[in-house]
């Protein structure tokens, strides 16, 4: 069976096939940079790196483009309440996201361009569709005209009459619906210079002149998560395809994630935040814990639900480590056939880490009768598995993570070793203040996992 996947614009599972044969063009909406990321906005980069490692598995070629939104109404807003620059903002919080990527075990796209590097492609992308009759300037904004677009709502189902409006019904739009394209510049905010008039390009614009510059007029799949269907991705169809480009072939939207039943909103200090998560939580559990659930499924994020996750991982970890110490292990190259059939079938992670600790079950039987031949091929089989999905725990990225464990390990015996010195020199006063801030530290190591995960 090939790969079938979940078309959004289409409502259905279908047949995947590149446009290119053996090549496989993404466009995946990236962050905007206004604040460190939140575990919602992980889960996406999670899921799609997920697509990207099964495409390269399927022996295709990847070409994704991850784009940075580095000026946006929100980033402004910040820059102007906080009185820091914009795009010192943008640049500290890129590099939040560039760890955390890292720490997760994304592979990095092919190119990752940033908004503020393509204004002149925006620029042209405008004049165009003002030329056809898609858009218009009013006052030194530039909106685009809904009603020129037949097929506008396709994507997300909705009816003209009962459209949300999304932006503020400015004085000089001809429909509330229209959206800008260039927005004329406030006193005090960063500009740049157009036909129009100073002042800086709509989000919406800015992915569709990106796609078109580095995927061309047309590519295989877009992504990112379900909130940006409407109007994000509504708009970018609308857009690029009134100016001429056929634009994305698959749409493909990850579900979103709630806590306590409510979306994850964007602050500067987010318990949610995850960099401050990965102080408490191993990068590779949470990404197991992400990665988990399928793709398109809600989730509601817990300190209960990441516990259960972790305790599945790590019993897989547990197995691979103990063939490795006793036998050695390899990563083999055959994945079962459940596995692939389920990968197959629109990404379905969970089915597939049904068949890990399948193999895992028959592994540990194997260790336990003595067939070390069996466990060894069920380790193999595991570890490609779990290779597709950025989990292998022998991996580069997991085994530096269990090196420097093992550093925190040999820090905490020493201590232990200094304390006991102090006790036998006979300075038991020492000896008590160093017992207590080891104690104390396991203690806030333990409580990781519970009420100061999630305040």
């Amino acid at each position: 069976m090939g790969l079938r996947l979940y078309d959004t614009h289409g409502r259905t599972v279908r047949d995947f096939t590149p446009r290119i044969s053996g090549m496989v063009s993404i466009y995946l909406c990236g962050p905007t940079v206004v604040v460190p990321p939140h575990v919602g906005q992980i889960r996406s980069q999670v899921s799609f790196d997920i697509l990207h490692r099964w495409l390269r598995t399927k022996g295709y070629k990847v070409l994704l483009c991850r784009n940075v939104t580095d000026i946006e109404d929100k980033i402004i807003g910040r820059s102007l309440s906080e009185g820091k620059p914009w795009w010192r903002i943008t640049d500290l919080v890129y590099r939040s996201f560039a760890r955390t990527y890292a720490a997760l075990g994304c592979l990095p796209p092919s190119v990752e361009p940033r908004a503020t590097g393509h204004i002149p492609e925006m620029i042209e992308m405008i004049e165009e569709l003002v030329a056809a009759g898609h858009a218009y300037e009013s006052d030194g904004n530039v909106y685009f005209s809904v009603d020129s677009y037949a097929d506008y709502g396709s994507l997300s189902g909705q009816q003209a009459k009962h459209m949300r409006i999304t932006e503020e019904n400015e004085r000089g739009k001809r429909d509330p619906r229209d959206f800008a394209l260039w927005k004329r510049a406030k006193p005090g905010e960063p500009f740049w210079t157009a036909p129009w008039g100073e002042g800086r390009p709509g989000w919406h614009l800015e992915c569709s002149a990106m796609a078109r510059k580095y995927l061309g007029t047309e590519f295989d799949i877009h992504g990112g998560g379900a909130n940006l269907i409407f109007p994000h991705h509504e708009n970018e169809i609308a857009q690029s395809r009134a100016a001429g480009d056929s634009f994305a072939r698959f749409w493909l939207h990850n579900g979103p994630v709630t806590h306590r039943g409510e979306k994850i909103r964007k602050h500067v200090r987010n318990p949610l935040a995850v960099p401050a998560l990965l102080d408490r939580i191993r990068p590779v559990e949470l990404r197991y814990y992400l990665a988990a659930a399928h793709y398109r499924s809600p989730m509601e994020f817990s300190v209960e639900a990441v516990e259960e996750a972790a305790t599945a991982y790590r019993r897989i970890e547990r197995f691979v480590f103990r063939v490795a110490s006793e036998l050695g292990s390899e990563p083999g190259s055959a994945l079962p056939i459940q596995f692939s059939e389920a990968m197959d079938h629109d990404l379905n992670v969970s089915q597939a880490l049904s068949a890990v600790h399948a193999a895992v079950g028959e592994g540990n039987a194997a260790l336990g009768s003595g067939d070390v031949e069996m466990a060894a091929a069920k380790c193999r089989s595991v570890r490609a598995m779990l290779n597709v999905l950025g989990l292998d725990p022998m991996s580069e990225n997991w085994a530096r993570e269990t090196h420097l464990q093992d550093v925190e390990g040999a820090v905490l015996r020493v201590a232990r070793n200094l304390a006991a010195a102090s006790a036998a020199q006979g300075d038991h006063e020492r000896a008590r203040v160093m017992e207590l801030q080891i104690d104390m530290a396991l203690r806030k190591r333990r409580q990781i996992k519970h009420s100061a995960l999630i305040r």
